[in-house]
């Protein structure tokens, strides 16, 4: 590992009882048995361990799925697209909702959020015994507490009923394992991070010699007012959002978060746009990793890059974008365009191939799902393209897990939603308006539609659009024409080989008694 950035790796724990990126959600990698009593002997080590649970964070599970293609798909902003109706099939059931107990993304997804708990208990356990400097063990446990409050955040809010696992399992204790109650998954959540933020030695920011992508306690403080959200708990989340948050418009004294000055700065893939002052917890990917096609979930580089980007893309004119020819994925709705089209965020989120063939500037083959726009935001660029190896795995673009504006409009929705007002002289009227006022826009009152719209409008193709109608119970309107079914599709089925081979039931939604 390179220190400063935290690449995503899939090789360090393949001979270590961590598992790999290409196990089973609860296999303990048996091949590796036999070294993990010679390992953990040293902070170095351990270390080693703590990359591997971050590892999984950046996950491109079967080489393509990720969290936020996933929630794009599955959303009204976009369409699956690609080059034909069964083209990545994970993201085609989600923009029809046809998927099933075996068939979708949520099979990778539940592997992904359980390799990482399985990663961090296992580093959980062995950290005791490791002989190492005392305050790094205990910013080692806390980021351990983080990352496993952070899979299993995302493991409730999509399947809602979950294994609780707290210690890594034996294989012969794998066949029993069953659900526990949502409660308790939230109340652990918040234990974790609770018990994160206590730590002292957790720091609030990374020094500027150290790696860059580590948690840090405004990011669990941020972690935690969502987990809030999520349970509609107003006050608490309006609370731990405020310490995140600071005053509006305002760089954080103890966080150092201030939104960016331009909006576009965002979309930038290099230093110092990477880990700016917005961002709380960023994915970060490298051009340097060499991933080759044999491993495509092996690249430590940003897959969303060459699959967003326009089919056949030709640049006729040099005043053209230098996007890179993509696979013309997760192509953007005529809704969204409708909504966006003169907004000033338009041009850094949609790129618009229509108008840009209808001038003659370029040219592009309409894919699956064509509608002439295309996710700008992640669209690789020639500039960004390696010049040996692979270069369509090889993108260097982070993706945003958390960033300020998104927990700006948390907090103001918290606000609004425990009773308080959103007139001028609100704190939620200031959180609302410092977004908007970032790229230009008046100042509006801070209804719940309004920062609702303001979510779609400033996070689009980010990954919380679907989370959001999920949350919110607002799917059904938005998704009916694609066919969601609000008596199934709010919560996602437990994978079907995972129900034969444990004590674990089915959701009830789809068939089962849970």
């Amino acid at each position: 590992m390179k220190a400063k950035y935290f690449p995503i790796i899939c090789t360090l724990a393949a001979g270590l009882t961590l598992g790999s990126c290409k196990d089973s959600w609860l296999d303990p990698a048996l091949r590796g048995t036999n070294l993990e009593t010679n390992f953990y002997k040293n902070e170095g080590e351990a270390f080693k361990g703590l990359v591997a649970v971050y590892d999984v964070v950046g996950w491109q599970g079967g080489g393509y799925v990720t969290r936020t293609g996933m929630a794009d798909a599955a959303s009204d902003d976009h369409f699956a697209g690609g080059g034909a109706a069964n083209d990545i099939n994970d993201f085609q059931v989600m923009t029809r909702w046809d998927l099933t107990p075996e068939i979708g993304p949520h099979n990778d997804l539940w592997r992904k959020g359980y390799s990482g708990v399985f990663r961090a208990n296992k580093l959980l356990e062995k950290l005791g015994a490791v002989p190492m400097d005392a305050n790094k063990k205990a910013r080692f446990i806390a980021e351990c507490k983080f990352l496993r409050a952070y899979f299993y955040f995302d493991l409730i809010r999509m399947f809602k009923n979950i294994p609780l696992l707290l210690k890594p399992l034996d294989v012969n204790q794998m066949f029993d394992v069953t659900q526990a109650p949502p409660a308790d998954v939230w109340a652990q959540i918040e234990k974790d991070l609770k018990e994160a933020i206590a730590e002292t030695n957790f720091p609030d920011r990374i020094p500027p010699t150290e790696e860059k992508a580590r948690a840090t306690k405004g990011a669990a403080h941020a972690l935690l007012g969502k987990v809030y959200i999520y349970q509609k708990k107003w006050a608490e989340a309006a609370a731990e959002l405020a310490l995140v948050n600071g005053t509006p418009g305002v760089e954080n004294p103890t966080y150092g978060y201030k939104l960016l000055t331009n909006f576009g700065d965002l979309w930038k893939s290099t230093l110092p746009f990477k880990f700016n002052q917005e961002s709380i917890f960023e994915i970060s990917y490298t051009n340097t990793s060499q991933g080759v096609w044999d491993c495509v979930a092996c690249t430590e580089g940003n897959v969303l890059n060459i699959m967003v980007g326009p089919r056949s893309y030709n640049r006729l004119t040099p005043d053209a974008p230098d996007y890179v020819s993509g696979w013309s994925f997760l192509t953007v709705t005529k809704e969204l365009y409708a909504v966006m089209k003169d907004d000033p965020r338009f041009p850094y989120t949609i790129a618009d191939l229509k108008a840009l063939s209808a001038a003659g500037k370029a040219s592009y083959s309409p894919g699956h799902d064509d509608t002439g726009y295309f996710l700008e935001k992640f669209a690789g660029r020639v500039s960004n393209r390696v010049p040996s190896g692979t270069p369509e795995l090889n993108f260097p673009q982070n993706l945003y897990d958390m960033r300020l504006a998104d927990t700006y409009l948390l907090e103001a929705e918290a606000l609004v939603m425990n009773g308080g007002g959103g007139g001028a002289g609100t704190r939620a009227y200031a959180l609302l308006n410092a977004v908007r006022a970032r790229v230009g826009l008046t100042p509006i009152v801070a209804t719940i539609d309004n920062i609702f719209l303001e979510r779609r409008l400033e996070l689009a193709g980010e990954g919380h659009r679907f989370f959001d109608l999920i949350r919110t119970g607002r799917a059904e309107d938005a998704l009916k024409s694609r066919g969601f079914n609000p008596q199934k599709h709010y919560v996602f089925p437990i994978p079907f080989n995972d129900l034969q081979s444990t004590k674990m039931e089915q959701n009830k939604e789809w068939g089962g008694s849970k």
